[in-house]
């Protein structure tokens, strides 16, 4: 009986050991879970938009790339807001130029609690994608909308760092006046937002200053034969033609001037003004002047490792505006360190005080969201490569 009571108190000891470690075990394992879960991260997301399919597609992904590379650079780095470790998540989106489409994709990154959002590229889905964001009181920065519509609505949300319209549509028209000597000008622009606001900004300036618009012809941002405006053109013997619209239809006209003997030069804003424009054009865009709304790449602070970085990561050489797009991811991270938060609503109160040393200059808005200082590179082509003519500051 004695040996029997104790071997029932040695089984309860020994049952009672196994629970007791099987409980010290299930404490250790949860602490190890909890270490395995990164719940000392947070995950902050920010949204990028741009034309990934269509014709201008070329361009919306070197924005997208260069606003990858940004949290990219910053991730690998480390980021800590308010002593807790941050990672940042891109969510990049399609908006393929179309204002209907980028609307529904602005609302998507809304509901996906995006604190930041970088784009659009055409200002023609920059302007109606703005009132989303301003009613969620999320920070629009575009990268390369121009039309200066797109921050003369009120909202406190929009901001962009590229120069406007209206400062780059007089400085192509005196240097078509002045440097160019041009006296009957022709103009044609692709009816959108962008297109058409540079060219009436454009063409103000002439008449202002005694110029002579000859003919001022419409056409679309996905034509592809231009023959019929370009031999009522020809008729008119313009010394220049501006053409408002983007390089997937700039490159077409181009040729197609040359083609029908034209001599006049052809003179553009940023949309066509990128690498991509040599290859459509062929030998015709040696004829070509255009403006870019912005440093050349040769002056972009630590232009050269951004440049080299870029082409390392995507095997891809720069068009036009990844450098401002990596610029705005920088923004925004400046602001959400100046807030010391991660909220949307700080980094929106943070935004009107920015003062920036970016890729692209020094990053300063004034009250409507625009750049207070920007710059206008004027270009031409030499074996197919853009060659900075003069360089413009606008204050």
């Amino acid at each position: 009986m004695k040996l029997f009571n104790q071997g029932r108190i040695s089984a309860r000891f020994k049952t009672t050991t196994i629970i007791a470690l099987s409980a010290a075990m299930f404490v250790a394992c949860g602490k190890k879970e909890v270490a395995k879960t990164e719940s000392d991260v947070l995950i902050v997301k920010i949204g990028n938009v741009a034309p990934l399919t269509g014709p201008n597609a070329h361009l919306g992904k070197d924005n997208e790339n260069g606003a990858r590379l940004a949290v990219e650079e910053i991730n690998q780095k480390g980021l800590v807001i308010n002593g807790k470790k941050i990672t940042l998540e891109f969510i990049g989106e399609d908006d393929a130029s179309d204002p209907k489409q980028g609307t529904q994709v602005a609302q998507k990154l809304v509901d996906q609690k995006v604190v930041a959002i970088v784009g659009h590229l055409n200002s023609g889905v920059s302007i109606p994608a703005s009132k989303i964001y301003s009613e969620a009181g999320i920070v629009q920065l575009s990268p390369s909308s121009t039309n200066p519509e797109y921050t003369n609505q009120g909202f406190k949300t929009t901001y962009r760092l590229v120069g406007t319209d209206a400062q780059q549509g007089p400085v192509l028209a005196h240097f078509a006046m002045d440097k160019l000597k041009a006296k009957n000008i022709a103009i044609v622009d692709d009816s959108t937002q962008y297109g058409k606001g540079l060219a009436d900004e454009f063409e103000k300036t002439v008449i202002a200053s005694g110029g002579k618009i000859v003919v001022h012809e419409a056409t679309n941002d996905k034509a592809t034969d231009f023959k019929a405006i370009l031999t009522k053109i020809k008729s008119k013997k313009p010394d220049i033609i501006l053409y408002g619209g983007m390089d997937a239809t700039g490159g077409p006209f181009a040729k197609q001037a040359k083609e029908l003997g034209i001599t006049a030069k052809i003179i553009g804003g940023d949309g066509i003004c990128s690498p991509t424009l040599a290859q459509l054009a062929g030998d015709a865009v040696g004829n070509v002047v255009c403006s870019t709304v912005g440093v050349p790449k040769e002056s972009l602070m630590n232009g050269e490792a951004f440049l080299k970085n870029y082409q390392t990561r995507f095997n891809a050489e720069v068009q036009i505006y990844s450098p401002m797009a990596y610029d705005a991811v920088m923004v925004i991270v400046d602001a959400m360190k100046r807030a010391n938060s991660t909220d949307a609503a700080a980094i929106l109160a943070a935004m009107p005080a920015t003062n920036y040393a970016g890729l692209s200059g020094q990053i300063a808005f004034d009250a409507k969201g625009d750049l207070k200082e920007s710059v206008i590179t004027l270009n031409q082509y030499k074996d197919g490569k853009v060659v900075t003519l003069e360089v413009v500051k606008m204050q």
